[in-house]
């Protein structure tokens, strides 16, 4: 509509209510397993109350800047780096709670903020990946210990079973002798009985 203006005493200043895209630089910072690693993100917000964005603060579009910059430090500086790799989508809720709290006087709403990016260092990139690899030899370790166990006790029960029958051990010896044919043809065996072995 029509708005007039006196010169002297009033003052046009004009405020966009669209929402505004704010690229948060890369900034360093210490997890809270003393890891460094820069994080850049973006932060999306609109101005509900252009009332309060002229008044209230001298310019709004720095000022939700700043905040953004320094809140993301700050929230990130509490979570280790698994919790920040793992869980950006915590992270970003937890940001964007902090910024509209302190952005509401200020006539602002915070629609979303995003990370985009973790960067880590090459020697800890290289280090968590030999620790990764570590902990996978371990586990196969364990799991073939596991399996040697549980073969052993199945020898054993084996053992037990043919120790009651002498005919059942003389049937395993030819079965073994027939396995051993079937597979190299030019193996001679010369077939012992068992009872020579006593």
């Amino acid at each position: 509509g029509l708005v007039l203006i006196l010169p002297c005493t009033d003052t046009f200043i004009k405020v966009d209510l669209r929402t505004v895209t704010c690229n948060i630089p890369p900034q360093e910072i210490l997890t809270k397993d003393a890891i460094t690693a820069q994080v850049d993100g973006v932060v999306y917000y609109r101005i509900h109350s252009a009332v309060s964005a002229v008044a209230n603060v001298t310019d709004v579009h720095l000022a939700t800047f700043l905040l953004a910059q320094t809140t993301l430090r700050n929230v990130l500086g509490t979570q280790s780096l698994a919790q920040l790799l793992a869980g950006h989508e915590e992270v970003a809720h937890s940001i964007q709670a902090v910024l509209n709290s302190a952005t509401e006087q200020w006539g602002i709403k915070v629609a979303r903020v995003e990370i985009k990016d973790v960067r880590i260092p090459v020697a800890m990139q290289r280090a968590m990946a030999a620790e990764a690899e570590a902990a996978r030899e371990a586990r196969a370790k364990i799991v073939a210990a596991e399996g040697e166990m549980n073969a052993s006790k199945a020898l054993k029960q084996a053992s037990v079973v043919l120790a009651e029958s002498p005919a059942g051990l003389q049937l395993r010896y030819l079965q073994t002798l027939a396995t051993l044919a079937a597979e190299n043809n030019s193996t001679i065996v010369f077939p012992l009985p068992i009872n020579m072995l006593e």
